[in-house]
C-alpha cells in the first residue's frame, strides 16, 4: 500500500496536481518557441486606437521571441467569438482583444477553451466573472489626459498673453465617441488638467456615436470651432479632428499617438496607453505556467501611461518642463487628478459617491469611491467608472 501511494503521488505531481492541502505543484515553463499568442482588434492600422494596440503587441512579441497572429477589423459581435475560437484552435495559448464590446464574446470563448488564457482590454467583468482564464486590463490613462490638459492650459495662457484671445474666450472643445464612463473620465480629466493652469477655461463636448468615423469626427471638430472653441481635443480614433484643426489653424491635443506629421502647425501633444508592458507581463507569466490578476491596471510607474514628445512649434514655451513637474507630483501622491476640491457637481462639492464597479445588468452603484479628498478612479477596477458631469463642461448632445 505504501508503495502504491508513492507511485500515485509521483504520478499526481507529474500531472501538476496537489494531493496534500496547501501544496501546489508548479506547472512547467513553456519555451518561447512553443508559445503562440493571438490578438483581436476592432479596426486596423488606420485607427489610431487600434494601431496603438497593434504596435504594443508586435513590440512585446518580438521582444519575447514568440509567434503571434493578429485578426483585424473584428466587429463587436459574434465575429469576435469566432475569431477567438479560431486563434485558440490554431494553437494560441493566450488571446487578447482590444475593444469594450468584445467582452461578452471573449468570455464565451474562455468558457469554451478553459486551457487557453483570454485577456480583454477596457472590459469590466473579469473580477466578478470568476473564470481563471479570463482577465481584464486597462491603465490610469486619466493621468495622461490630465497631463495633456496641462499642456493645453499652457497654450491657452500663451494665447491670452499674446493677445490672441481674452480670458473670457478660453472655451475649448472635445470630440467624444460615446457617453460611456471611459469617455467621461477622459474628457473630465483633460479639462481638470487644463483648468489647473488656466482657471477661466470652459469646455463643450460633442459625440459621434462611433469609435471610428473620420467624417463625423471632422464635422464634430468643425462644429466646435465654429462655436468659438479655441483648442480641441478628442476621444475618437481617426485623423478627422486633428486635420480639421490643422485646416482651421486651431491648436489640437490628440490621443493614442502623435499627429505631428499631418498637423505640424497645430499638434501640441498626445497621451496614450502603451500596451507593451501589459502584454509582456501577461505573456511571460503565462509562459511560466502561472496566472495573472483578473483585473490589471497599468500606471505611470509601469510605463503604461505615456505622452508623446511635445511639438515645440505649436506648444507654449516651458510646456515639457511643466508636464514633468506635474507628473512628478502625481507619482509622489502629492496631487490627484480628481481632487474633489478642484471641481463641483451642480454647484456642490463632491463628498461621497457610490460607483458601479461590480457591473451588473441594472448598473447598480456598489462601491464608495471618494475618500481622502479625491475620487479613486481605476483603483477598484481597471476600467474607468468616473461618470459624473462636473460644472464647467457643457454636453452638446447625449444621444450616444
Amino acid at each position: 500500500m505504501k508503495k502504491f501511494f508513492s507511485v500515485l503521488l509521483t504520478a499526481a505531481m507529474v500531472a501538476g496536481m496537489a494531493l496534500v492541502p496547501g501544496i501546489a505543484v508548479q506547472a512547467e515553463e513553456t519555451a518561447a518557441s512553443d508559445f503562440k499568442v493571438g490578438f483581436i482588434t476592432l479596426h486596423d492600422e488606420n485607427s489610431t486606437y487600434d494601431l496603438n494596440f497593434i504596435n504594443g503587441a508586435i513590440e512585446a512579441c518580438e521582444a519575447l521571441g514568440i509567434e503571434y497572429s493578429i485578426k483585424k477589423n473584428v466587429p463587436e459581435g459574434q465575429e469576435c467569438y469566432d475569431a477567438a475560437c479560431e486563434l485558440a484552435d490554431a494553437g494560441c495559448k493566450a488571446v487578447f482583444a482590444d475593444s469594450f464590446g468584445h467582452e461578452d464574446y471573449m468570455i464565451e470563448a474562455a468558457k469554451e477553451f478553459p486551457d487557453v488564457q483570454f485577456c480583454h482590454s477596457t472590459g469590466t467583468k473579469a473580477h466578478t466573472e470568476g473564470l481563471e482564464n479570463y482577465h481584464n486590463a486597462f491603465a490610469s490613462i486619466y493621468e495622461g489626459r490630465y497631463l495633456a490638459g496641462v499642456a493645453a492650459g499652457m497654450k491657452l495662457n500663451e494665447m491670452i498673453a499674446d493677445g490672441k484671445i481674452t480670458e473670457d474666450q478660453t472655451k475649448i472643445g472635445y470630440v467624444g465617441a460615446y457617453t460611456y464612463a471611459e469617455v467621461i473620465s477622459g474628457y473630465t480629466s483633460f479639462f481638470l488638467g487644463v483648468r489647473s493652469i488656466c482657471p477661466s477655461v470652459t469646455m463643450e463636448v460633442t459625440f459621434t456615436g462611433s469609435w471610428y468615423d473620420e467624417t463625423a469626427e471632422k464635422e464634430g471638430a468643425n462644429k466646435l470651432i465654429e462655436d468659438g472653441c479655441v483648442l480641441i481635443s478628442q476621444h475618437a480614433d481617426s485623423m478627422g479632428a486633428p486635420t480639421a484643426c490643422e485646416a482651421a489653424g486651431v491648436p489640437d491635443v490628440s490621443y493614442n499617438g502623435s499627429t505631428v506629421a499631418a498637423c505640424p502647425n497645430t499638434f501640441i501633444v498626445s497621451s496614450r496607453i502603451d500596451w507593451a508592458p501589459f502584454y509582456k507581463y501577461a505573456i511571460e507569466t503565462f509562459m511560466k505556467g502561472e496566472n495573472i490578476d483578473p483585473d490589471w491596471t497599468g500606471t505611470l510607474e509601469t510605463g503604461s501611461v505615456v505622452l508623446t514628445e511635445v511639438n515645440d512649434q505649436a506648444a507654449a514655451e516651458g510646456t515639457t518642463e511643466k508636464i514633468e513637474e506635474v507628473k512628478a507630483a502625481l507619482q509622489a501622491g502629492e496631487a490627484h487628478v480628481f481632487d474633489t476640491s478642484t471641481f463641483t457637481v451642480e454647484g456642490k462639492a463632491l463628498e461621497s459617491y457610490m460607483a458601479d464597479v461590480d457591473t451588473d445588468a441594472n448598473y447598480e452603484a456598489d462601491t464608495e469611491v471618494v475618500s481622502d479628498g479625491y475620487f479613486h478612479e481605476s483603483e477598484y477596477r481597471s476600467a474607468p467608472y468616473f461618470d459624473l458631469q462636473i460644472d464647467g463642461i457643457t454636453l452638446l448632445d447625449t444621444k450616444f
